[in-house]
């Protein structure tokens, strides 16, 4: 029975258009056994409409690709389900299948995906700007680089004018770091435990996760400070506690003097974990009565998601020194940057530096787009009311069933941890894997993190509706309880 549950299943999500049929959550493999079992015929979720058909795919099968992917890519590479999903299309908020099935995407390319896939004015730029140059270097004047970077600095506040464009976050971060160093002339910086900064030999030294971290020399000079985790945490929500440690490492650990401090504002990585509240103003003052400056990382946070601000780190009433950012930036094209004042990048001046493909005129164009859609279609005010919803729904859910321990963050940028026990927070890393199994067999693509893999990481994009997010809960809400 259940098999043939499965199978009409399957059949049932090709359909795409605006009577997609139900997708069947009962059919979903039981796991977790303590309690007696649903009915098998429980009314399903239903996904939202959406009006569109993907294109044939006459590609390799799935199977193929996996043998080459095996054959010939990283072996360190993973994937996130037991069954793994080909994804060959995306629309806005969803992506399909080689077999045109439709997934509601709710991790966003591990949020990079901003204000939707394939969205039609990011496309129409970047087409537009290959058919008439694809990419010169900064050797050449060029108004696309020029544009972005005026663009994207008259969004920053204070003096943060000075914009570095380089492809990636690890990239981003490996700069600010070379550049808080050079201005200051100190070595050493202080970061947080469960922090994720990046893959480059210099800031997988910064990561406070030991899975992010290759066995090898790294880290030289870098110091982590006790994570102000309000759920965790050893001092509960009381940022000024976690302050002091930072002052106490600053003591023990270094010369006295530090070049820096760099954090998430929300960490993305860790579960969606944010800060202590009150945290960072303490933070940073004791950083800059160090000698250093302050680095916000807002690779993940930037660009409206928190919804309550622009950058993650306007929510704890701070201005950084330096502002990293990438993913969303470019809603999927290789793009990141560094803006900083124009005092500390005065500081590299005595030296050349360039990036070949940094502010490319294709990826600016895509940027500058990205910028006037979040800009256009209100996509902050968005996150704060389609992401005030979702979290207040998942909060709810939290109260019906045990097993999820906390619900947190901000906007479209929430996380759902999982526990055995409330009291001890046990990490239920399985449960979660098995409920994660069941959503995307219902339909929902999670994402998830944490140190110990028990996290749901919620981060679509941003264009992801309320009915959306109604849809996810009432899948999550059916496929933890036939765990149960």
């Amino acid at each position: 029975m259940l098999l043939s549950l499965a199978s009409a299943a399957a059949r049932s999500c090709q359909g795409v258009g605006p009577s997609a049929p139900a997708l069947v959550v009962g059919y979903l493999t039981r796991g977790f056994a303590s309690q007696p079992a649903r009915a098998e015929h429980a009314q399903a979720p239903v996904m939202p409409p959406f009006n569109y058909t993907p294109k044939p795919y006459a590609g390799p099968s799935a199977e193929e690709v996996l043998a080459m992917r095996k054959a010939h890519l990283s072996p360190s590479l993973f994937l996130h389900f037991k069954k793994p999903v080909m994804i060959t299309e995306g629309k806005m908020q969803y992506l399909f299948d080689e077999k045109g099935r439709r997934y509601l995407d709710a991790f966003a390319g591990i949020v990079t995906v901003s204000v939707g896939h394939c969205h039609p004015e990011v496309v129409k730029a970047v087409n537009a700007q290959s058919e008439l140059l694809q990419h010169t270097t900064t050797i050449y004047l060029n108004n696309q680089i020029a544009e972005y970077a005026k663009e994207l600095a008259d969004r920053m506040p204070g003096n943060l004018k000075v914009v570095y464009f380089v492809n990636s976050g690890s990239e981003a971060n490996d700069m600010a770091m070379m550049l808080a160093r050079t201005y200051t002339k100190a070595w050493d910086l202080v970061c947080l435990r469960n922090a994720y900064h990046g893959m480059s030999i210099a800031t997988m030294g910064t990561c406070g996760q030991h899975t992010w971290k290759q066995p090898m020399p790294q880290g030289f000079g870098v110091h982590h400070a006790l994570n102000p985790d309000p759920y965790r945490g050893v001092f509960g929500n009381d940022g000024r506690a976690y302050a002091r440690d930072v002052a106490d490492l600053i003591s023990a650990a270094s010369p006295g003097r530090v070049a820096g401090f760099i954090s998430e504002s929300i960490q993305g990585v860790g579960g969606a974990t944010p800060l202590a509240d009150g945290y960072l103003p303490e933070v940073y003052k004791i950083i800059r009565e160090a000698g250093g400056i302050c680095i916000a990382d807002e690779v993940q946070t930037g660009f409206g998601r928190t919804g309550s601000a622009y950058w993650g780190f306007q929510n704890q009433g701070v201005t950084p020194d330096i502002v990293t950012m990438a993913k969303g930036i470019g809603n999927g094209l290789p793009l990141a940057a560094v803006v900083t004042t124009p005092e500390i990048a005065a500081s590299m001046a005595g030296r050349l530096h360039f990036n070949t493909y940094g502010g490319n005129p294709v990826c600016s164009a895509g940027g500058r787009a990205v910028l006037r859609v979040v800009d256009q279609e209100r996509r902050q005010e968005h996150c704060k009311q389609v992401g005030g919803h979702l979290k207040a729904r998942l909060r709810a859910l939290q109260a019906k069933h045990d097993i999820i321990g906390d619900v947190r963050g901000e906007g479209l940028m929430l996380g759902v941890e999982f526990v055995k026990d409330r009291t001890t927070k046990e990490p239920a890393k399985g449960e979660l894997a098995e409920c994660m199994e069941r959503m995307k067999d219902a339909g929902i693509l999670m994402g998830k993190g944490g140190i110990h893999g028990n996290v749901f990481r919620i981060k679509p994009p941003m264009c992801f509706s309320q009915a959306d997010a109604d849809f996810l809960v009432d899948v999550m809400d059916a496929a933890i309880a036939r765990g149960l």
